[in-house]
């Protein structure tokens, strides 16, 4: 927003984030939409004038524009997204966090006890998929008593992945996997929350159908402890309109 108010709009800038997401986690791409209405006799901007521009002022930031599209009047970044795509990476074979390569510190989540059993977490995934109340598996926060806690997860896969320059350590036995997750929406911590209680189906300490039960209790304080997955894994990796 500070951005688009350097590009000299005669209107206040309103700047509308698709989605909000809590500190430490990050975004591969997000989207927003904002109005600029430039000083009479100026051309409105090209899409590749806003991208630069907006670049330029967010030098500084760990953040970059990559696209920018005119859209209709009543076009709005949160409440127009078909579906959002989220991406938490996981990295299995660390006695200690110490092991974690240099270069994934703060993007990747290394859980206590070396390997999970990944085709339990997976029979325990398709409890989460379809229409459920979600309550078990929020957090609370100023918004949480206005919000109804029906979500629909689209997708969730969990597959192997790659690391950065993870072919140079290959030795050191360390395996990176994905977990997806698609829905219209998520509620607050909820992604971090189902990420937490998979990993611990894959420690063993719970067993896939127990994820039935918990969505059956709708109960925030019923999930076990330490069950919130951290939030450096969590990756916003793509917003559908």
């Amino acid at each position: 927003q500070k951005a688009a108010e350097k590009l000299k709009p005669v209107v206040p800038i309103k700047f509308h984030i698709s989605s909000r997401t809590d500190a430490g986690v990050h975004a591969l791409c997000n989207a927003a939409h904002l109005d600029i209405q430039r000083a009479p006799g100026k051309p409105a901007f090209s899409e590749k004038q806003l991208i630069h521009g907006l670049n330029h002022h967010l030098k500084p930031e760990p953040i970059s524009v990559l696209s920018a599209h005119r859209v209709a009047g009543d076009f709005h970044a949160r409440f127009s997204a078909l579906s959002r795509t989220y991406i938490y990476r996981l990295l299995l074979g660390c006695l200690h966090h110490t092991e974690v390569p240099v270069f994934e510190r703060d993007l990747c989540w290394a859980p206590a006890g070396g390997q999970l059993d990944v085709p339990a977490m997976r029979d325990a995934a398709q409890f989460l998929l379809g229409t459920h109340d979600f309550s078990t598996f929020r957090s609370h926060n100023s918004e949480t008593p206005f919000q109804s806690p029906i979500r629909t997860i689209l997708q969730i896969d969990i597959q192997p992945s790659s690391g950065f320059l993870s072919h140079h350590y290959e030795h050191r036995g360390l395996e990176f996997w994905e977990l997806k997750f698609r829905s219209r929406s998520f509620l607050y911590r909820q992604v971090r929350r189902m990420v937490g209680t998979l990993v611990a189906v894959g420690q063993g300490r719970l067993r896939p159908h127990h994820i039935k039960e918990l969505l059956e209790r709708k109960d925030a304080r019923a999930l076990p402890p330490n069950a919130m997955a951290p939030p450096n894994g969590l990756f916003l990796k793509s917003v559908e309109y």
